[in-house]
């Protein structure tokens, strides 16, 4: 069975760990829990009748990313840059990281999830800005780990991103 390497990645408090429990195990949690190191997680899915392995890694959430370990990052074959759409500081981040995370593992499929959706009345993230982005390129999914939305498309179409190049 095929095996690929996930990580999330982003600023504290953006939602990547609760991404992953939803996606994994379709569950939330209000609790707020801080990821120390990396925490792994493994679900198997399928895509166009192959099943595929995704080892899931939840970089803890720095702000200053020299803190986090480049070698974590290496061996995956790609990303989520997970951005609080509440916040826009976690946007600004996210772009920083990005370069980084390209210098450190060069050019591998990423997607921009902008979560929280279901406070869209409290983002500070405007849609000329999410649309900037699109043309860039980009390939951006919003999701609500509390919800469920989104969560499954992000997971399905990094994906097929990964098998299809």
């Amino acid at each position: 069975m095929l095996q690929k390497k996930v990580c999330m990645v982003g600023s504290f408090a953006t939602g990547k760990t609760s991404l992953i429990a939803r996606f994994v195990h379709s569950i939330f949690s209000e609790k707020y829990q801080t990821t120390v190191g990396v925490k792994i997680d493994k679900k198997t899915v399928n895509y166009n009748d192959k099943e595929l392995n995704l080892i899931l890694w939840d970089l803890y959430g720095e702000d200053e990313f020299q803190k986090v370990r480049m070698s974590y990052l290496r061996g995956s074959s790609a990303y989520l840059l997970v951005v609080d759409g509440t916040r826009r500081s976690t946007l600004e981040k996210a772009f920083n990281l990005q370069v980084k995370v390209e210098e450190t593992i060069g050019k591998v499929p990423f997607i921009l999830v902008m979560n929280k959706s279901d406070l869209s009345d409290e983002w500070e993230i405007d849609i000329d800005e999410i649309n900037d982005l699109t043309q860039r390129g980009w390939n951006i999914v919003k999701t609500s780990a509390k919800t469920g939305r989104g969560v499954e498309e992000v997971f399905q179409t990094i994906t097929k991103k990964m098998l299809e190049g």
